[in-house]
């Protein structure tokens, strides 16, 4: 079911973003122009868990819908970042100031295959402990929450978290810990 490639035609480069146009043919021999494809970096989130196990959220405001949200911290991996491990420890630090015992991978997801060509590595993070003061890029505002293991759950069975890469993450890691309980 694989559709060859013929043509391709790059529309915008940018550090954030690169758009392209595809000419593809299907198996079934139908030609396909053209296809937009979004390039990005990988990304990582992770569930992020205290010593004292709670969780740290982040709030932040976020253009693209022009709302404040509640979040699991995270963000984009840099060229520089060895792997999706190293990014999602860089982020930790920087976002929330907390550096952590364990960090687990919980696998990555396609945040949209049809037009993307990137992942979001998800992960768990336990035994935080805060080490230093945030370390934000020149246009990051963000506020750290810390709350309950049962507080996330319930923001979950709301549906209260907006960012669904973080909500398919946060619902990974609750199965992890054996947390996930529909009420």
């Amino acid at each position: 079911m694989d559709w060859k490639l013929l043509e391709s035609e790059y529309l915008f480069r940018d550090s954030w973003l690169t758009a392209r146009r595809d000419k593809c043919l299907t198996p079934g021999g139908k030609i396909i122009e053209p296809y937009y494809v979004l390039e990005y970096n990988d990304w990582v989130n992770a569930v992020a868990v205290t010593e004292d196990n709670e969780v740290i959220m982040i709030r932040q405001f976020r253009q693209g819908i022009g709302k404040t949200i509640l979040e699991i911290p995270g963000g984009t991996m840099d060229p520089t970042d060895a792997s999706p491990l190293t990014a999602i420890q860089r982020e930790l630090l920087e976002e929330t100031g907390y550096a952590f015992k364990e960090v687990i991978s919980l696998g990555a997801v396609a945040p949209n295959p049809a037009s993307s060509n990137n992942l979001t590595h998800m992960f768990l993070a336990t035994g935080g402990r805060k080490v230093q003061d945030q370390q934000l890029d020149h246009n990051e505002e963000i506020e750290v929450v810390v709350m309950p293991l049962s507080e996330l759950q319930q923001l979950i069975l709301e549906n209260s978290i907006l960012q669904s890469l973080h909500v398919t993450c946060i619902c990974y890691a609750l199965l992890h810990l054996g947390r996930m309980q529909m009420k």
